[in-house]
């Protein structure tokens, strides 16, 4: 990537007519606006960035250009013609091809089987032809530069390998623009470079590139206009001329909020209650070290595929660590699984509560007993539980909590997100962890719940528990938090405390990739 840096993308064969137009591009979830009358103009032959922190409204944008979901207002037009997307299907007779950052592919097919997926074959006695069929993509072949096998299986592939099949897939289908999700995001910068040569060559063909990225020196590096989405509007439009490090942050973080001035009193003590050292997994986790005080809130920042969630599943046994050392209570402890991380007195309210925190069908009582069976036990050395007791620590929870429930025996799948999520914390508090990690606590419930939330892990930290926060809501953990510590492709980036607490600091420290 070095010998990049001075280059400069103007050997692309960019259009003045735009091939993409966007105008007023309006979604709402609940109530929420996701995109506010958007405007957008992408041309032929460009490699257009798209750039924005968490919850933007990038995905969103992508979404409604791949027809997987409908705009609830404005106007779409390729060509100058408007068009309505009505699937994922229309979008790929259109032109439009997507490639996300998890790879569309069919592991056990070969590479040529995946790359000719949903085409039409020529055939030879009843059967495919797939003599003839690799001579028709060798000029793909060709122009992507690929020299491994097409007989290999796609989940035989390195991953750079799995991104030339798939922007191959999309040539083969005669696609006019190429979306690519964070494309770098596990490539290795040998692999970086050859996919910017790749991107070059389709720009010179005329090929518009939509480029969704968190790594900012890349967009210097490659596009020659970048939109910035900030809460669903599009708040910047920068060409080749006007674009730098320094204007793509301010976009991005907009004006500087200040912390909130109803934010409690801190309840953190000098006792180390949890520390890290040098926990890694591969590339998601790399040397991660970090201390976690009694009574303090944590919070733990970065940008989608920093590493946070990877980290945590470590903490929780979920995953193993390759490499590292935990200490709870000043004692080094073995975590292989999520028994062990209860057992050291660590809880974990997941990212995903319905498929990773919940049992749907079961009722409140049986939920939150889950994670303390041996208190429900009559007889200590017996395998039974009194599901009258169950059922009276519930019912004690239900009140702590504010859950407006009359029973403990309504099934968790009838109930709201947030009282969903109410559930799933109290399940933790029944053991009284001296840990409690949460993993994004607040995703998809409402501000009253929000609100309660954010005073249970007030409780929780005034009783001694030391919590550890994970949030993509930048302005949650400014508010919430004692101290902050940012991740960015896979390590800490930065420590904040105090009045270094800002949603400034904390973005800054989140897009500090390792160009500078």
């Amino acid at each position: 990537m070095e010998e990049m840096q001075g280059t400069e993308p103007q050997s692309i064969a960019q259009s003045e007519a735009s091939f993409l137009e966007i105008r007023g591009l309006a979604k709402q979830f609940g109530g929420v606006h996701a995109l506010k009358g958007v405007d957008l103009s992408v041309r032929a032959g460009e490699v257009h960035g798209l750039v924005g922190a968490n919850g933007a409204g990038k995905s969103t944008l992508i979404r409604l250009l791949a027809g997987i979901m409908q705009p609830d207002g404005g106007e779409i037009s390729l060509d100058g013609r408007p068009v309505v997307i009505r699937d994922a299907q229309h979008a790929m007779s259109l032109g439009l091809s997507f490639i996300h950052q998890e790879l569309n592919l069919i592991p056990k097919f070969t590479a040529l089987q995946n790359l000719t997926l949903g085409l039409k074959k020529p055939t030879r006695l009843g059967l495919v032809d797939w003599s003839a069929l690799r001579r028709e993509v060798e000029p793909v072949i060709e122009q992507m530069g690929i020299h491994f096998s097409l007989d290999n299986r796609a989940e035989d592939l390195t991953v750079a390998q799995q991104w030339l099949l798939s922007i191959g897939r999309a040539l083969v289908r005669k696609a006019r623009l190429i979306a690519m999700d964070e494309p770098t995001a596990s490539l290795s910068p040998e692999e970086v470079d050859h996919l910017f040569k790749v991107v070059r060559e389709l720009t010179r063909n005329g090929i518009a590139v939509i480029y969704v990225t968190h790594r900012l020196h890349e967009v210097e590096l490659l596009c020659n206009r970048v939109t910035v989405f900030k809460d669903g509007e599009r708040v910047a439009l920068l060409d080749r001329a006007s674009l730098s490090r320094e204007r793509l942050v301010e976009a991005i973080v907009g004006r500087e909020q200040r912390r909130s001035a109803q934010r409690r009193e801190s309840s953190v003590t000098p006792e180390t209650i949890l520390e890290v050292r040098n926990l890694a997994r591969g590339s998601r986790v790399r040397e991660v070290s970090f201390r976690l005080m009694k009574g303090e809130i944590l919070g733990l920042a970065g940008l989608a595929g920093a590493g946070r969630t990877e980290l945590v599943r470590l903490l929780f046994g979920a995953d193993r660590a390759e490499s590292g050392e935990i200490h709870i209570a000043g004692g080094a402890v073995r975590i292989g699984t999520p028994h062990d991380a209860i057992r050291h007195g660590i809880g974990l309210v997941p990212e995903e509560r319905r498929s990773q925190g919940l049992m749907l069908a079961k009722s409140i009582a049986f939920n939150m007993s889950m994670t303390d069976l041996g208190a429900l036990r009559p007889v200590s050395w017996l395998p039974f539980v009194s599901l009258r007791r169950a059922a009276r620590r519930a019912e004690e929870m239900i009140g702590r909590l504010l859950i407006k429930m009359r029973t403990t025996a309504a099934l968790v799948q009838e109930l709201s997100g947030g009282t969903q999520q109410k559930v799933v914390i109290g399940k933790w508090l029944l053991r009284t962890p001296r840990v409690l990690i949460m993993d994004e606590p607040t995703r998809g419930v409402d501000i009253g719940a929000r609100a309660e939330i954010y005073d249970i892990i007030h409780d929780l930290a005034h009783q001694g528990t030391g919590v550890l926060v994970v949030s993509s809501d930048v302005e949650e953990l400014v508010q919430l938090c004692d101290r902050i510590v940012v991740m960015v492709e896979g390590r800490i980036s930065g420590e904040l405390s105090g009045a270094h607490i800002t949603e400034e600091t904390v973005l800054r420290l989140s897009y500090k990739h390792g160009k500078g």
